[in-house]
This record gives structure tokens, sequence and C-alpha cells, in this order.
């Protein structure tokens, strides 16, 4: 008998893994959570991999998905076999042509990663929205529940669509399968290869366009025949049912796991059955196992594979004969609609079959990867066992509003003896989740145990929450929802100690281990009451050690996930400590191998001091520990305490439907990132006032807004509690008072660009260092202090240099960008500068998520309650969007203007109301004059109340001419919505476009853009980039009536804020191109050092600093000017080799790198050649 390989991967890798087999094109753009699909075919395909015919695929990245499904189209049209991977509104933007490929009748396979769609928001999670908008176009669609599942049933639909000419949509759920890890059996292709039905290939490729026999397609027809022709494709559809249950019959006889279109698990004389589809039915199972075990014998499941064509015939072998009940369950929701998708599919499939005597209920669970657990579907059963199923329901929310909801009993311990659980609470990019997905590998690779992984994280950045959910067992896992009663706890962070429930769940007798500064009784003493009660109750062995430490000193920076990933695998000693070691080393190898030996080395340092953990002696007497304090929010909004803290704790699953009840259509408010005080960085800023030379530069560039200057008078210094301050010599208007640098020490991030910008006093050094935050917490209280307290300065000066521009408030702050983001000081900025009357259109990305996260919104309100308006529509349209939102401005203005006119004939309006009519009609689009004209106008149609202040009082929030920004990543802006952004500024509006430069697709995992730069390696270009980076700003100014500026703050932070404002300031569309160094870049020196990267890229010619205003073509001038200087070429290579996206270019292909990387300086040399053409152009 053939042995079985096993091999330890995530759904998308199984996909990806059957699917290389089949395909000889793949036609592919990034999105969460389909891309690693795609990725990874791109990877085997640049290591030379062979598929079914011997070759390497061949992938194209597109600017879209609408573009990649044209591009499937266009490659089965000329013969090869084409796939894709997508998800989501990319999917949703595929249904044209997935209704031409279907019509057409070509062979293909959609690869899905089956997501939730934006609707009242935007969620990135998984449920079944996308695939069940897709039914109607045409392509069979394929289901699998689980991992294993996903191996053995993609081939199905590959084998399936040569065979019947019938295209298929093959999908799973996203995130819970297609980034859970399992243990699986792997498919061979040698074992497929003889399912292949060769001569229906051939006859494939025969069809294909050709101009040696030529034929005509995509033709028009008319009504005399169009229906007629339409209805010739049925016989093609019929025979899809039994030529997919023949080819799962195959792939039982490999396998021997049985699949058929409609599988059916539990009792032979079931009673009552869920209909299900997707990783909830091995959920499902595992309670049908547990009640069988209990003596409740009755139950089934039928777990739906061929979901299109929906056959009657494969349905009704799947039925016990002793069904009564049928509870069908769908995740996704149609509102308006008589029930979901799948629960009418079965309705009326059991009408047709005569079988409308039994009792059907349906409901709705798990959208947006809402946890489905055992007690959920535990509820479902006895639900349908009531005399009166309730019908059309909900499980897992507690809908108070509608009362659809399900009651659910407390979550059971599922799994075997064997099972062994574990949880690591982590820092996103603190390196857990890799170490975590190594560890799995480890243990999946070199035991016999089955093993599973998963991943949950918030919507943050590298920055923000993340646990990682194990289980590894001598059984197979079917457990698809989170870790609740682990063996192992490791909590990576210490700061969740008081603000997530770590211990919620440990096992009696299990082991906690805490990476921590603290030691002994400081740790004694620092640890909350409710965790040391824990650990005595429940007889826990707890461990900790100081990784933030030892990876200080062995030169890791803040990536502890090596040092207690050692410590992991040596206290609980699930595989032998020595085999750990060496697997481990093994993986650092595989991880780290490209990015250089000191790298591999610091790792392999690091798992040698994972054994420097201490274990904490347990009192038994904090078993009567009394309860901690409450804490003390002071006077916050309501909103704030029982929506917004809950959320933060990881309790938002806990919610009424009622907490929503007001903001149904998705609306947040502003200000509420400013809650969370997180205190995670292990160090922050502090500030020396005898250094500083209030320069303000710390401030300008900080990514999260938490060291600002604040300014006192005399009498708000009285409250600030003798903490130092500098008297002010200048601006002149804030002369003699008291100056301070505040740092924010909770909401710190600690990327330390404050401190690398800070020129400090050349005598007596910087004015800041990075020290641990347990010294500083105290300046947490004058942090509140100023911020509450001190009012703004920003009224009394010009903000037209960097260090008066700091005196504005922020009203961009705490976002949830990476720590040392290169983004978001920009925006900040751009908020300090406009924000009392900025509006945003934000594309999809990077720049979305951390603007717009539920619960945090950076974006808040000054003083008056004024602030940035955010929205986010999609990925595609951010630039229309912005313009629909600027002429609708425009449009009721003027009807202000029109009412004002009129206002200037009324008899009750008053001659100063008249005289502030005729000034507002006068400069309408004078920002600073139609804003102190705001108030006393509004003041004084009030106190009028005629019939025309009345009308113009509904429109007031028009008075103040708005700040129109349409923000995006260069993914957005080069690629998806180039086309978008290309007819807004061809519009001549007055809007500003801010592209923020990373170079790659940050948003979805480092994939290459048009923006990226030739050379470069990120995903879809593994063996680094082949074309020059496309010159956006360039394009631009070919209109001549564009404000065009490219900038980087880190390299001239004037230059930055003087563009930002001409921008703002001409009256037409703007276009500003701000470099912006990303995680994804891997900057050797790190993200403390993103600021003096941007200097480095423009000192060597990598990035060049220009403006393009057309107003000085007006008065005879160049509208060109250079801003940077001439480069220092020799430097190039230099800069290059600091990041890791070009440095693993020339370890992993050391012949092409000096080639590729000549040729980019030369690209370089050539750009900076044609900006100097532009500079030297008579005008």
């Amino acid at each position: 008998m053939k042995e079985k390989k096993f091999m330890t991967m995530d759904g998308n890798a199984a996909a990806a893994h059957v699917a290389y087999m089949f395909t000889e094109v793949a036609a592919i753009y990034p999105i969460t959570p389909s891309s690693p699909m795609a990725e990874n075919v791109d990877e085997w395909a640049a290591a030379g991999r062979k598929n079914l015919f011997g070759e390497t695929v061949l992938v194209q990245e597109m600017q879209s998905e609408a573009g990649a499904a044209g591009a499937v189209h266009g490659s089965l049209n000329a013969g090869a076999l084409t796939t894709t991977f997508t998800a989501s509104q990319g999917l949703l933007l595929m249904i044209p042509n997935m209704y031409k490929i279907a019509g057409e009748l070509i062979p293909s396979v959609f690869h899905v990663s089956a997501r939730t769609l934006a609707s009242h928001v935007l969620c990135i999670f998984g449920d079944h929205q996308d695939v069940m908008a897709c039914r109607q176009t045409g392509f069979a669609m394929l289901a699998e529940a689980s991992v294993q599942e996903v191996m053995d049933l993609a081939g199905v639909a590959h084998l399936a669509t040569i065979k019947s000419r019938v295209p298929f949509l093959n999908f799973f759920d996203g995130f819970r399968t297609s980034h859970e890890y399992q243990k699986v059996e792997a498919m061979d292709m040698e074992d497929l290869r003889p399912l292949v039905d060769y001569k229906a290939l051939q006859e494939f490729r025969e069809r294909a366009l050709s101009p040696m026999r030529p034929e005509m397609k995509g033709m028009a027809e008319n009504p005399d025949v169009f229906f007629t022709h339409r209805e010739s494709c049925n016989r093609f559809y019929d025979a899809v049912p039994d030529i997919v249950s023949d080819y799962m019959k195959e792939i039982s006889k490999i396998t021997g796991r049985e699949y058929r279109p409609f599988n059916y698990y539990g009792a032979p004389d079931a009673e009552n059955i869920i209909i299900c589809m997707g990783s909830a039915c091995e959920a499902i199972r595992e309670v049908i196992d547990y009640e069988a075990a209990k003596g409740n014998k009755k139950l089934g499941l039928i777990n739906v594979h061929l979901y299109r064509p929906f056959s009657l015939k494969y349905l009704k072998e799947a039925l016990p004969a002793s069904v009564k009940r049928i509870c069908v369950l769908d995740r996704t929701k149609e509102p308006g609609a008589n029930g979901e998708p799948l629960y009418l599919d079965v309705k009326d499939a059991l009408d047709e079959l005569g079988m409308n005597n039994l009792i059907v209920v349906g409901g709705r669970y798990g959208l947006g990867s809402n946890d489905t657990t055992p007690a959920q579907m535990l509820a479902v059963f006895e639900n349908l066992a009531l005399p009166q199923p309730k019908n059309h329901f909900t499980v897992g929310i507690n809908d108070d509003i509608t009362f659809t909801s399900l009651p659910v009993g407390e979550e059971i311990a599922m799994g075997d003896a064997s099972l062994f659980q574990a949880k690591f609470y982590g820092l996103g990019a603190d390196g857990t989740v890799g170490a975590n997905k190594n560890s799995v590998k480890i243990i999946g690779d070199t035991t016999d145990k089955y093993c599973q992984a998963y991943f949950s994280y918030d919507s943050k950045k590298s920055g923000g929450f993340t646990c990682s959910h194990l289980r590894f067992g001598d059984e197979p896992i079917h457990s698809t929802y989170l870790v609740t009663t682990p063996n192992f706890v490791a909590c990576h962070v210490q700061a969740y100690l008081h603000m997530y429930d770590v211990t919620r769940g440990l096992q009696d007798g299990g082991t906690f281990l805490l990476n921590t500064i603290w030691e002994g009784d400081e740790l004694v003493k620092n640890l909350p009451n409710k965790v040391k009660k824990y650990f005595a109750d429940h007889k826990i062995k707890v461990y900790y050690i100081n990784a933030t430490k030892i990876a200080q000193e062995i030169g890791l920076g803040n990536r502890t996930n090596t040092i207690l990933q050692s410590a992991f695998f040596r206290i609980t000693a699930v595989i032998p400590v020595e085999k750990a070691v060496e697997e481990m080393k093994h993986f650092i190898v595989k991880s780290y191998g490209k990015k250089g030996e000191d790298v591999v080395n610091k790792n392999y340092a690091a798992v040698d001091r994972g054994g420097e953990y201490q274990e904490l002696a347990i009192d038994p007497a904090w078993s009567s520990l009394p309860a901690d304090p409450a804490k003390d929010y002071g006077d916050e909004p309501e909103f704030i305490t029982k929506v917004v803290r809950p959320i933060n704790g990881q309790d938002g699953d806990l919610l009424p439907v009622s907490a929503f009840k007001g903001i149904e259509d998705g609306a947040w408010p502003a200000g509420t990132a400013k809650f969370e005080k997180r205190g995670v960085s292990a160090f922050v800023p502090v500030w020396t006032a005898d250094n500083c030379i209030e320069c303000n530069k710390c401030a300008y560039v900080c990514p999260h807004a938490c060291i600002r200057p604040f300014v006192l008078d005399d009498e708000e210094l009285k409250g600030l509690n003798g903490a130092a301050t500098r008297e002010m010599k200048a601006p002149s208007a804030l002369k003699g008072m008291h100056f301070r640098m505040q740092v924010g020490v909770m909401d710190c991030l600690g990327c330390g660009n404050c401190v690398d910008v800070c020129p400090g006093n050349p005598k007596t050094g910087k004015a800041l260092q990075m020290v641990p935050l347990e010294g500083q917490l105290g300046e947490a209280a004058n942090w509140d202090y100023c911020a509450k307290n001190v009012k703004s300065k920003q009224d009394l000066v010009e903000l037209n240099n960097v260090k008066n521009s700091q005196f504005a408030t922020p009203l961009f702050e705490f976002s949830g960008a990476c720590s040392g983001c290169g983004e978001t000081p920009y925006l900040k900025l751009i908020s300090q500068l406009f924000g009392d009357r900025e509006i945003v259109a934000n594309a999809t990305g990077c720049t979305s998520i951390y603007s717009g996260s539920v619960p945090s919104t950076p974006y808040t309100t000054n003083a008056k309650g004024h602030g940035p308006a955010w929205s986010n529509s999609l990925f595609e349209d951010f630039c229309e969007y912005g313009l629909g939102m600027q002429i609708a401005h425009r449009k009721i203005r003027e009807r202000l203007a029109a009412l004002m006119q009129k206002g200037l004939e009324c008899a009750d309006c008053s001659a100063e109301l008249k005289e502030m009519f005729q000034k507002w009609l006068d400069n309408r689009n004078d920002a600073k004059i139609t804003n102190d004209l705001y108030e006393p106008m509004v003041a004084a149609m009030e106190k009028c109340g005629c019939d025309t202040c009345k009308e113009i009082l509904k429109y007031k929030d028009h008075i103040v001419k708005r700040s129109q920004w349409i923000v995006g990543g260069d993914g957005a802006s080069y690629d998806i919505g180039y086309g978008g952004l290309d007819h807004v500024i061809a519009s001549g509006e007055d809007v500003n476009i801010l592209v923020l430069d990373t170079e790659v697709y940050s948003n979805t995992g480092g994939q290459a853009s048009k923006a990226t730069p030739l050379g470069a390696i990120a995903k879809f270009a593994a063996m680094g980039k082949r074309v020059r980076k496309k010159d956006l700003g360039m394009i631009a100014t070919t209109y001549g009536y564009v404000y065009v500026a490219q900038i980087a703050m880190g390299a001239d932070q004037a230059q930055t804020l003087k563009a930002i404002r001409e921008a703002e300031a001409y009256p037409g569309p703007s276009l500003i191109i701000a470099y912006a160094p990303c995680i994804n870049h891997g900057l050797k020196a790190g993200m403390g050092k993103s600021q003096a990267e941007e200097a480095k890229a423009v000192e060597c010619g990598y990035w060049h600093l220009w403006r393009y205003n057309p107003e000085l073509e007006a008065e005879g001038k160049n509208p060109f000017q250079l801003d940077s200087k001439e480069p220092q070429w020799d430097k190039f290579q230099d800069y290059l080799k600091g990041e890791v996206r070009f440095a693993s270019v020339a370890k992993q292909f050391p012949k092409e790198a000096d080639e590729l990387f000549a040729a980019a300086q030369e690209n370089a040399q050539w750009r900076y050649k044609s900006y100097l053409r532009m500079l030297g152009t008579a005008w």
C-alpha cells in the first residue's frame, strides 16, 4: 500500500497545492483572505515546481479583480487552463466575466476563501455572502468544510470542469478554513493524473480561438433566438452532479475518506438533522458524537459539497428515511428575503421530492467569522426538538431587538483525552503568530500527532492584539472554533494582564507563561488579584521570563517570539526538548535565511536562551484575595463604557443587538481611540527640558500623535504639579508662556522615530531618549492634564512652518497603524492644518483599517466639536467617492448662494446679517473667511428667524468651504483605482488626493503594485520586479491644470508642509504622492528609523522631491520645481541593501541581483534626468 504523505498547512495552501497541478496560467489580484493561494503559486513557479504538464505556472498579476477575470477569460479562450483566487468584493468584480465564462461553457476553476461583503461596514472575515452572490452566474459551486476536505476535493473541481465544460467556483470558509493550519494527508499529483479526461481537455484546446480555424465569440443576439439559444446549455448542467459524484468516488478510493455531493454524518435512523455547508459542519460532527455518547442517537448532519447545480437526486440519497425535522443553516444574510439561500433551496427541493410533510426551519450563524461553537450547534438541535421549532432564527448573538436569537448554554469541552490545547496572547508583529505557525508545523511534521492552529486578530496593524489557538492530539481534530479550555496559556505582553481575561478557561492544573520585566515580589505586587486568585483556585503552574530584555541583549529589538517559543517547548515538553531545539533552528533558517546570517544567528541565540524562565510560587492565600477595585474612567460617554470598552476587552461577542441601536447604518462616533490607553510598548521616550530647542520635529514625525508640544499660560501651569517646562522666547505671540513636550506613554508604540529626529542641544545632547515604560507611568497623569486642560494656542500663530504646525492639535491620533508607520504622520499633519473643515474619502487598505476599525476612531474633534468627517466606500472607487462628496458640497453651496442672494432682499434680515451674506457671496471659496463668518452668521440667522434664514440654516454645515481629501495607497492609486483617479483629476474639481506610497499592497501582506520599483522582491514578484515603477506624478502633470507634488517627510519636513499647504490652497485638483516606509520593506535599521529611511531614499536618488504648480505658469514661470538636491549616486546600492525587499534578492538570486540593482539605479538616474529636463524647459 502506498505510504501516506502528511503535511501541515492551512486551507489556502491546500487549495493552491492542488490548483497548481491543473493550472497553466493564473491571473490574480491580491485580496484578504485569498491572497496566500496566489502567493504560493507564484513562489512555487519561481522555485521551478512543475504542474501536470511538466511546466511551471505562468502567474500574471492584474490591476484589479475585474482585470484578473478578464485575463482569465482571455487566457481560457486562447486554450490555456486558467485559474484565479479571490474573495469578497473581488469576487463581485469578477461576476460579469463569470457570466461570460459560464455562458461560453469554458472549463475553469475560481478558488474562493469565502468572505463577508462590505455593507454597513467593512469586514474582512469569513462567511458565505460573496459566494452566494454568484449562485446565479452559471458556475458550478463546490464547498469544503475543512483543510483536509480542501485538499481532497479541490481536485474534483478541476477534473469535473474539464469533463463537463461547466466552470467551477470552489470555496471554503475564509479565515476559519483558509487560515487554519491542520496536519493533512496530501494529494499526490500522480494519483490525480489518471483521472484527467484528456479527450475533453484536447477538445477544450481545439475550441480555443485560432486564426488557423477562425470562429467568432461574444456575438450579439436578438429576441428571436436569444431565449432558445440560452436554453441549449441545459444538458451540460444536467450532467454535472453525476460527473462530480463519479470523481468523488475516485477520490474516496485514493484517500479512504468517503465523499458525495451531499455527505451524511450521524445516526442511520436520525430524526433531527442539520443541513449545513462549510466549516461549521466540523463542529456539528463533534456535537453529534457528544450527544450519541450520552444516548441521544437520533441526530444527523448533511454536509453540502455540491451547491450548484443543486441535485435533488443526491440530496434525497443523503437524507435518512427516518428524518422528521430539518434545520438548514446559512452563513449569510439576505435582508428582505423569505429565508436565506440554502434554506430556500432545501425547502424547494423537498417540495419537488414530495417530502413537504417534514418540518423545515432555517437559521443564520457565523457572519463575519463569528465563532461557531458546539454549544451553539447544540442549541440548534435543541430548538429543532421543540414542538414548534423557531424558524428564521440566529444563533451566536443576542438579538434583543427582533428576538431572532436562540438561547445558548455553557460551552462544552470536546475532543478526546489526548487533546492538548494552548493559547498565546501576543502583540501584532512581535512574531508570536509566526512562531506558532512554525510550532504547529514542527509538531505536525515530526510526530504522529494531529495538530491544528488558528489565529485571531483585531484590526490594528502591527501592535494590535493577537491570540494563537493551538491544538494537538492523537485523533483528527474537528474543532473549528477558538480554544476556550486551554491546558497552556502564554501571555507575551504583560499589559494584557489588566486589559483582557487571559486566564479564562485555563484548565485545573494547567500552565501559564508570562513575559514580563517584573521579578519576584515586584511581579506578585503587579499581578491583578483576579489573576492571582485564579492561579491559586485552579492550581496553575506559573512561569515567567523577561524575553523583552533577552531580545534587547541579543539584538532582536521587540522580537521576543523565538525566545518564548523555545520556553513553550521546554516547559510543556510536547515533544522532546532536544528535538524541539533542532527543529526550531531548522525553521529559523527557513524563515529568516533570506534576511542574512546575522538574523539567523540571533534567532539561534534566542532558542538557546528560551530556558531562562523561572517558576512563580503560588501562595494558597491568594484564593481569599478580594476583587480588584473597579477602574475609575471618570466622566466618559456612555457609548464608550457600554460599547467601546467591551469590544476593546475582547468581549464584543457578548454585546446585544440593542447596543447598536441608532447606529444601524454603521456610523461611529469620532475620537474613540483616545480611550484605549493600552500601554503596550516596553519603551517610551522621556523628555529632557534643558536639552530641548523647541523645534517640534519629534511631534511632527510621530506616527501616533503621542508626543506633543503644549503651550501653557500661567494659570494652566499651576495644575501641572511641578513638571518641567521651558519659558518660550518665540514665536512672539507665545513669548512668556511655558513650553512642555509631553509624551502620552499609554498611547505610545515605542517606535523611537521622535528620538531619532531630535537634534537636541549640540552641547548637552538629545532632548529625548527611550526608557522603560515602568519608570514613566507617572507621565500618564501629566498627559491627561495637558490634553484636557491646556487650551490650544494654534490660533495665535500662523501654521506656515514646521514648528508652528505642531502647536495645532492633531485631529488624527492613536491610530491602529504599525509602530513607526511612514504613512500616518502625513495624515496627522493634514488634520492639524485643515481638520476642522476636512472631509475624507478613504480607499480600502491599510489607511482605512487604521483610520476606522471598530471600535477605534482616531479621527477626532477639536474643542468646538469640529473635526474630520471620514468615510470608506470601496478599494476601487475612492476617488469617485470623494468627487461625489465634493460635487454635492458645490451643488448645495450654489443653493446657499441663491438663498443668501434672496436674503439680501429680505425685509426681515438685519443690515449686519446682509453684510455677512454679501461677504460670504464674495468670498465663498476662501476657507478662512467662511470659517470666520460661520459662528456669527449662524447666530444672527437663528436670531432673525425669517423663512429665508430658516432655509439657509438647513444647509449651515456647508457655509464653511470644505477641505476635500481623497486618501489611498499605491495599490488603490496606481492600480485598481487608477482609472477613477485619472478621471477625477481630469474633472477640474477642487479635490486633494493623497497617495501614501509604500510601493506594495501593504494591507494584504506586501504584494507588488505598479508602484513597486524595479528589482524589489514582493509577493507576485518573487524573483524581483522586472519592470520600472510607474511615474504617477508625471502622468498627472500632463493635464497642465493639476497641482502635483512628490514628498518625503523624513527628507525635508519643510517641503512636505509647503506642498500640502499649496495643494490644499490650489483651486482645482491636486495630487500629492508621499513616500512611506512600511514594515513590508524590511528595514534592517527597524521602523524606528523610518523617517531616516526617507531621508536616505532622497539623498541617494531613490526618491525625488518636486512640485508642479500650474499657477506659476500663469505668472510666466516654470510650474515644475525640483526640491531635492542632486543625488549622491554612490550611496544608491547601500540604500537598497539596507532593506530586506532588495537584500533578499541578492540572497536568493545572486546572479540576477547585480543586474537588477544596476537597472534600478539606471532607472532612478533616468527619472532624475527627466526631471532636470522639465526644470530646464522654457515656459
